[in-house]
This record gives structure tokens, sequence and C-alpha cells, in this order.
């Protein structure tokens, strides 16, 4: 069992329960998914780069990624339907918990001059989504076989009803939000 799991069981779920008074350990609100997503630009011109990104992605995660595809053809890009212009991968269970640990104890103190993530990037559904400017903070990714600096979005999707039970869900993982002034 992932360390994060035991401890979300053992001590978060108690004190959920107690702040948000629920009847049921069920209404406890729980992590589902991890959804990773990087969108390549270039992409559509240079097969190579979406090769790359694909290889970081299954490195950072553990886990193969699928590659995203236009919907629509968009002139102004110079984008036809179908062409390769990302990738995602989406972490449940184990995986999810795991690649959470690392995210949190590992990878965001690596940031330069961090100070916490911010708060204000809910959905309004329970939903977190967190942007990353480049790659290299993974220690999985070797920075001398980048072929260029690529973002990405995590998005970290609760069960949770509102957006401040998942926000006291995420504090308690160990999610360093970012103080208020």
């Amino acid at each position: 069992m992932a360390r994060l799991l035991e401890h979300y069981k053992k001590e978060i779920v108690p004190k959920l329960m107690e702040k948000f008074s629920y009847d049921s350990v069920m209404q406890v609100p729980r992590l589902m998914k991890i959804s990773i997503n990087m969108g390549i630009g270039e992409g559509a011109k240079d097969i190579k780069l979406i090769d790359a990104a694909m290889d970081d992605l299954a490195m950072i995660t553990g886990q193969r990624p699928v590659i995203t595809r236009a919907r629509k053809s968009i002139s102004n890009f110079k984008i036809r339907e179908g062409m390769p212009i990302g990738c995602k991968v989406t972490l449940r269970k184990t995986k999810m918990y795991e690649f959470l640990d690392r995210f949190i104890n590992i990878v965001l103190p690596r940031v330069r001059d961090f100070r916490g993530v911010p708060d204000n990037s809910f959905d309004g559904m329970g939903n977190y989504t967190l942007g990353i400017t480049e790659q290299s903070i993974f220690p999985e990714v070797n920075v001398d076989k980048i072929l260029n600096v690529q973002g990405m979005d995590i998005t970290f999707v609760t069960s949770a009803k509102s957006d401040e039970e998942a926000k006291e869900l995420l504090a308690l993982l160990g999610m360093p939000f970012r103080k208020r002034r």
C-alpha cells in the first residue's frame, strides 16, 4: 500500500469527518484520479517533439502516455483534424498516490523560489488544476536529453462537493498552498 494512501485512511479521514461532520466514511472526499496533460504546439510539425514529450511523461509517471489529436482543423495555427498535438496520462489508485507523494515531497521543493502552489485554481466542483512550466524539475528526467522545455497541466480530481472540502483534503495530503496576505 502506498504511504500516502495509508496516511489518508488512518489520519486524514477522521480529521475530515470531524471538521465537516460527516455521518458516514463514504461521504469523506477522496482523490479519484490525477490527470497529466502536455500540449505540444510544434508537435504538428515535428513528430520528434511528441516522441520526446511522451518519453519524458512516461518516465515521470511510470505509465505510457496517450497521444492527443486535434479535433478540428484550425487554419491560423496550421493544424488539421487528427494531427498529434500533445499527450496525456491518467493515474489512478496506487500509482496516483505514489505520484502525489513524489510530487509533494521531491518535485515541488525543487522549484526555484517556491512559496507554495496557488489556492485559487479550483473549478467549483472540487477539482484542482496546477500548471508547471518545465519538466526538468522532475528528478526522473535527464536534463541533458531534453529537446525543448515543455510545460504540463496536472489536474487532481476529487470526490469533494465543494472547493473548501477539496482544499482541506489536498492540504491534509501535504499540498503546500500559498499563504494569502
